[in-house]
């Protein structure tokens, strides 16, 4: 069974869409008596999700990849959270499960995406030859 960059496309939207909202339900709806300002809250939880949207939507593979740098932030969080608040550990979970389909999903879609529009990082021999060349064809013939 392969999948195409259209699965992975929307499963990553999907999930950070989900995974946007249920920030918001967690930290400003089901926990009310927290100890931070909402200030606080939306810059260091609800902001940083939204910074990979632009590219997202768009369909980048190169947003897709590295997205998944702030998406580890939130997987942090929350295996910390089912760890140590013992309150929230349901919260968390989702949390985690949802960090997983979006790196899933971010993951594959640049991979596969990358590969169809040919973006894929060249190997090092390649380099290595292709430089090679650019500067002998640069060296002066040597004259009798």
């Amino acid at each position: 069974m392969t999948f195409s960059s259209t699965f992975f496309r929307k499963l990553t939207l999907s999930s950070y869409l989900l995974l946007i909202v249920w920030l918001v339900v967690w930290h400003f709806v089901l926990t009310i008596d927290k100890p931070t300002s909402t200030v606080f809250t939306v810059l260091f939880w609800i902001v940083p999700i939204l910074l990979p949207a632009k590219g997202l939507i768009a369909g980048k593979p190169y947003t897709y990849a590295w997205t998944n740098f702030i998406v580890m932030y939130y997987l942090l969080h929350g295996l910390t959270a089912v760890y140590a608040v013992e309150g929230e550990r349901l919260y968390a979970l989702i949390e985690i499960i949802l960090c997983c389909l979006l790196f899933t999903g971010c993951s594959f879609y640049a991979r596969i995406r990358g590969r169809e529009l040919g973006l894929g990082i060249r190997k090092l021999k390649e380099e290595l030859q292709e430089e090679k060349q650019a500067f002998e064809s640069l060296k002066p013939k040597n004259q009798k």
